[in-house]
């Protein structure tokens, strides 16, 4: 059973940094891309980043360019999510995943920048 375990969220002024982890389990993690997606109030999934499974390929949303960074450990099966620059509109739950849908996905990690 594929678990993700996302964390590090929490409350930031603009123009701040989060870390991200995510924790996986139950499937092939060194063999798997992984995602991340977000979620913001009344709004619907949107994909943020991803990483091929050697980490050697990256893509990221346009609007996080430059401020986001995703990584990965595979001897620890963890994906991570360096964020700075933090906006408001970056506020939302984010979730990892093995697909840029968004599916499967953990319980996610709210992020949420006041100015």
């Amino acid at each position: 059973e594929v678990q993700l375990v996302e964390s590090g969220g929490g409350l930031v002024q603009t123009a701040g940094s989060l870390r991200l982890s995510c924790a996986a389990s139950g499937f092939t993690f060194s063999a798997a891309y992984m995602s991340w997606v977000r979620q913001a109030a009344g709004q619907g999934l949107e994909w943020v980043a991803s990483i091929s499974p050697s980490g050697g390929t990256i893509f990221y949303k346009d609007s996080v360019k430059g401020r986001f960074t995703i990584s990965r450990d595979n001897a620890k099966a963890t994906v991570y999510l360096q964020m700075n620059s933090l906006k408001r509109e970056d506020t939302a739950a984010y979730y990892c995943s093995t697909s840029r849908g968004g599916s499967p996905r953990g319980q996610g990690t709210q992020v949420t920048v006041s100015s």
